[in-house]
């Protein structure tokens, strides 16, 4: 957590002194930027210091003109409500909370306190604007997904193994959460079909979950698994991967951090640059722009990471048309 510091001037004294003192008052005028953040500070350091990099780059010097006040619930959900009434207290000027947890956490307690998130995928859905053009109310802020994402990966993923024919679909459930993924089930099964794939989903509610799990896909046949992009799955990226690794199976994920974390093989939006874009709305935000009226953007950025030593641990190894494709390669 960022502490705030004083900033004492000492002018002279003079006929133009008080009017200065005001003036300089005003221009040095700090605001106070509220992290809510569903995992924990070392998972996520690069992803926040993005932000914190962007919104330095928009003019706010932290300690001059921004101080942050950071909440980290290290991947308990349960946390979220009770730390984002702290930062409430705190007076914050706008909430940034990144995922979906954050953000229903951050509006039981924000009232008319302006809330930017980076990495939801159904906003509308879950109530938190009321269309992407005019969110209203007093939260904003950048996609996650973009139509035909969860295919793209599918047929990334057959490109990399053609023989791959009985795909799971891993999907860790959040707590008291809408069909988060229910849109990108349908794309998959979709796109499963059209490439003569078998699709069977998994739920995943506990670790003993991944026991039953197992035993089941092997039961099934699986050769290969799809991760869906949720925010429960980010945080659990550790256990998925593991899960794939046990499994031995070819594992397609929504974003770098997977591979970054083991994982095989991403393609998605830049996590990244979704973290620096959120910035942009904190800074119009902080420059007097409602919330409501900052239409709700998709991102426009994609990557493709490959991580070669997860392919040799599988005994596989990626074609050199899809090393091109990559924009990076892992290991």
């Amino acid at each position: 957590m960022v502490t705030r510091r004083k900033v004492i001037l000492s002018l002279g004294a003079g006929a133009l002194a008080a009017p200065f003192a005001a003036f300089a008052q005003a221009r040095q005028q700090i605001y106070r930027v509220g992290v809510l953040a569903a995992g924990s500070q070392s998972g996520s350091a690069n992803l926040y210091g993005a932000f914190a990099q962007a919104l330095k780059e928009l003019g706010h010097v932290e300690g001059k003109s921004i101080v942050f006040e950071t909440r980290y619930a290290d991947g308990s959900l349960d946390r979220l409500p009770a730390l984002a009434e702290e930062l409430v207290k705190s007076k914050v000027d706008v909430i940034f909370a990144p995922s979906s947890p954050a953000v229903r956490a951050a509006r039981q307690s924000a009232g008319t306190t302006p809330i930017v998130f980076a990495v939801v995928n159904d906003p509308v859905e879950r109530g938190f604007v009321a269309s992407l053009a005019q969110p209203g109310g007093n939260i904003t802020g950048v996609l996650s997904v973009a139509p035909g994402l969860s295919a793209q990966r599918l047929r990334l993923l057959k490109e990399v193994f053609p023989k791959i024919s009985h795909l799971a679909v891993a999907i860790v459930r959040e707590p008291n959460a809408t069909s988060e993924v229910s849109a990108q089930i349908t794309e998959v099964r979709r796109a499963a079909e059209s490439n003569r794939m078998a699709m069977l989903s998994i739920e995943i509610r506990s670790r003993k979950s991944f026991d039953e799990a197992a035993d089941v896909l092997r039961k099934w046949h699986a050769d290969a698994m799809n991760c869906l992009d949720s925010a429960v799955n980010f945080y659990n990226r550790d256990v998925l991967i593991e899960f794939a690794a046990r499994m031995k199976l070819p594992a397609v994920y929504p974003s770098g951090e997977f591979v970054e974390s083991g994982g095989l093989m991403s393609y998605g939006a830049d996590t990244e640059w979704s973290y620096r874009h959120a910035a942009v709305y904190v800074d119009k935000i902080l420059s007097g722009a409602k919330p409501g009226a900052l239409a709700v953007e998709a991102p426009t950025k994609f990557e493709l990471v490959l991580n070669r030593k997860t392919a040799a641990a599988l005994g596989l190894q990626f074609p050199a048309a899809i090393l091109q494709k990559a924009n990076r390669v892992i290991g």
